[in-house]
Order: structure tokens, then sequence, then C-alpha cells
């Protein structure tokens, strides 16, 4: 269908963009693309023979067969008017994508709010290990792959699914991972029984055949999935098909648990990530990887080796003996999950340097926020990071401040720069304090200068 078309991309250096070039240069397509800003990614597709302009090139547009862009492109952006002036076969990223699925005979996407890459990154590694040959496509850096796509055969497509503005409700899935569903992305679902709605029609994407693994502990998963007859259980309170008991934890943080299959014993799992939720999602990635896979091994050896995608409870090294680590966690709930995981690593004091994600996403928790962030025991509030959005919601970082005061933390400080902030820590940490960067702006950057 796309093979050796000429195809342009605005908006490629996104993830998904970047890798979906990927997958199109092994279908010898000609690829160029349009991009804000440089970045890692861009440079690595620049290195594969992509041609990629910063500023818009209407030669580009007029060149290409097909155009895709992704949802954050706005209609003013003039290469995509231009797409539409001259009547091109014109994509949005998520239905692209989606046709691109029609090529695999297995296509297994892993959703939820919270722990999708991660959880992607588990099944990746248990089916490489399993030399399985699979095409994968996810959100982030998997180190055994150093990057977030693979190009392997069309047996299997492991796919990262994301629920925002409904972009899963566009794919072809032969199996489904649901780990959780939470009230994420408020400035499109509007509440939490929309997003249950979108999971319920997701599940009906699935063949009759189709596979689906869904968290057996989770109220709004349950919910979404009830009128699903077939489906595959993990879990640790409630009757599961797939369970973890005797949780041990070492002093990193990382889980060793008794694999339970249909409630037989099958063999001790050991985890090189931390936190409770990370039991979670290996059970996700066992169930799913098991209904392919029979033996055991291959996954408890992948399972043992993965440390984790880029970004998700990250250590990047340290600063005069203090660990610096970078998380992505940017809803409360994903913090609280991260705060769990700083709780179980050996540590003198914590900082936590958050930076909030949209300005829909701060007002929407404001109060959760508060909370969850006055549990560490220092914390430096960043600005603001804006995304796609105006500050039309009158919120701003000294509420933040304030709402973790009034929970009983007054450790708390904004500080307007990534530069002020990497000063401030650098003047106020001691040995063997822990300091986490939080959220999925660029506030990493401030970790990556600190731990250099």
């Amino acid at each position: 269908m796309f093979s050796s078309k000429k195809i342009h991309m605005i908006g490629i250096g996104g993830v998904s963009m970047s890798g979906i070039a990927d997958i199109l240069l092994s279908y010898n397509c000609q690829i160029t693309g349009y991009d804000a800003k440089e970045s890692e990614l861009t440079k690595r597709l620049i290195s594969k023979g992509v041609k990629i302009s910063y500023s818009y090139n209407l030669e580009n547009v007029e060149n290409a067969d097909i155009v895709i862009y992704t949802a954050a492109i706005k209609d003013d952006n003039e290469e995509l008017a231009y797409a539409k002036k001259l009547n091109k076969e014109l994509y949005e990223r998520s239905v692209f994508f989606g046709l691109m699925m029609k090529n695999y005979k297995n296509v297994l996407c892993i959703s939820g709010t919270h722990g999708k890459s991660t959880t992607s990154g588990m099944v990746s590694s248990i089916f490489l290990e399993a030399e399985m040959n699979p095409t994968i496509q996810i959100g982030a850096i998997l180190p055994k792959i150093a990057g977030n796509d693979y190009i392997g055969g069309k047996e299997y497509f492991i796919a990262e699914a994301c629920e925002y503005v409904d972009s899963f409700l566009d794919f072809f899935p032969t199996a489904e991972i649901i780990l959780n569903i939470d009230n994420d992305h408020l400035d499109y679902f509007h509440n939490l029984e929309n997003i249950i709605k979108s999971f319920n029609r997701y599940t009906k994407l699935l063949p009759e055949n189709g596979i689906l693994v869904i968290n057996a502990d989770d109220e709004n998963t349950l919910l979404a999935c009830k009128d699903k007859e077939k489906k595959i259980s993990y879990g640790l309170e409630n009757s599961a098909n797939y369970m973890a008991k005797n949780i041990e934890f070492n002093e990193s943080g990382h889980a060793r648990y008794d694999l339970y299959i249909n409630n037989e014993f099958k063999t001790r799992i050991e985890l090189s990530v931390s936190g409770k939720h990370n039991v979670y999602n290996s059970l996700a990635a066992i169930a799913l990887s098991n209904q392919y896979i029979s033996d055991l091994e291959p996954i408890k050896k992948a399972l043992k080796e993965y440390r984790g995608v880029g970004r998700r409870f990250e250590l990047l090294g340290s600063y005069n003996n203090c660990p610096v680590y970078d998380d992505y966690a940017h809803h409360p709930s994903e913090i609280q999950t991260t705060y769990e995981s700083v709780k179980k690593t050996k540590h003198n004091e914590n900082w936590a340097i958050f930076q909030a994600h949209t300005y829909s996403r701060t007002k929407d928790h404001l109060e959760d926020f508060g909370k969850v962030l006055a549990q560490f025991d220092h914390v430096v509030i960043a600005e603001i990071f804006a995304a796609r959005e105006e500050n039309i919601y009158n919120v701003h970082e000294e509420d933040l401040v304030n709402l973790i005061k009034e929970n009983g933390n007054d450790n708390v400080i904004y500080i307007n720069s990534f530069e002020k902030i990497e000063e401030y820590i650098k003047e106020n940490v001691k040995e063997n304090d822990l300091i986490i960067t939080v959220g999925a702006g660029p506030i990493n950057e401030v970790a990556k200068k600190l731990a250099n």
C-alpha cells in the first residue's frame, strides 16, 4: 500500500512519527519531513537519509504522494494548508498508523492511562528474547533496541496504544492489554465516564478470536470490559488468571514474586525495575506474551534483564554522591507511584523537581497535585510546560506551592528557570540525598545536567 511512495511528514520529530518514518523506510519509501526544532530523533532520521526542514518547505509537500501530520499540527500550518489545497492524500498520524497495522498478522496493542511505555518495553523485550522477530513501535526509548522502534518481521507488531483524542480507535489490534483507566486528558474527555466508554469501544475493535488482557484489580477497567466474555486477567488482590504472590522487595525497590497461572505455581519472577506498579506491569506482559510463547524461561530472562525505558524512574547518574533520577510522571496517580519507588530506594532526603504538563491538567488535578507532592521531603516547582495550550485556565505555579504548604510541607519553592533550579539543588543537597525530576516536559534537562 505504501511501498516506494514519496511521503512527507509534518511533525516528524514526534516519538510516534519518527517511528513511523523508520518503518516506512523499510518499505523503500522516500521520506521528507518538517518539525519546528531539531532533536535527537530528527538527527537520527537525517542520518538514515530522511530530508528534514525546520522551516516550511512547500516543495516537499508538492512532491509527496502522501502527507501525514500529527494531531498537534494546527490548521494554520502552511504545509498542512498547502497539502489540502493540492488535494493530497492526507492522513492524521493515528489513522495512518492504524492502516500500517493491517500489514501484520498479530497486532499487540498495549493501552491504559499509566504504564503503557513500560509494559510495551517489557513485552518487546520478551519477544526479542524469544527470537520472535517482532516489529516494535512504542512511546519511549528502549535500550535493548537503542530507540523507540524496531523493524522486524510481519508476524508480530507490538504497539503502544494511546487513548488521547480517541487515537487508539483508529487501530486494528488482534490483542490488547488494558492496564488501568484513570481520569486523565480531561481537556478532551471531560470526565471519567467518557474515558471508560472510549476504552469500551476500543475493546470492540478486537476480532472474534482476539486476545484481551485486563487488570482484575482496576475497577474502571472491569467496567470498560464488562460486556466482553473472553478475557485474560491478571492481578494481586482479586482472583485472576495470572497472579503474583509472596512479593518481596530488595533495597533498590526491585520485586521478586511467585507467579501463579490459573491458581498453579509456575516459577519465581525477578524484576530489575522498582515498585509495586511494575509487578502489575510485568504480570500484564507475562499474560499477553504467554499466549504466544509457552516457554516461561525467555519470559523470565527478559524481565530479569529489563531495566526500564527512558524517563521511567530512570537513573541518569549522580551529583556529589546523590543519585539523580528522571521520571515522566505527569498525573497525580503516576506521581504517587513515583513516590512509592523513591521510598523503596535507599537514600537520606529526597528532592522532587516538578514541572506540571499543560495548564488544563494542572487545573483539573490541582488539589491532588498538592497532596501527592507534599509527601516528598523537598519540592521545587518549575514553570508549567504549556505544550499545546494557552493559559486560559488562570492557574499558576504559586497555586501549587500554596497547596503543598497547606498539605503540611513548607520545604517547597518555585524557581522560574532551569539554570536557577540547577544552582539551587547544587547549593542545598547533601550527601546521599536523592534527586528526581518529575514531569512529561523538558524538566529532564535539569537532571541530565546534574548527572553530568
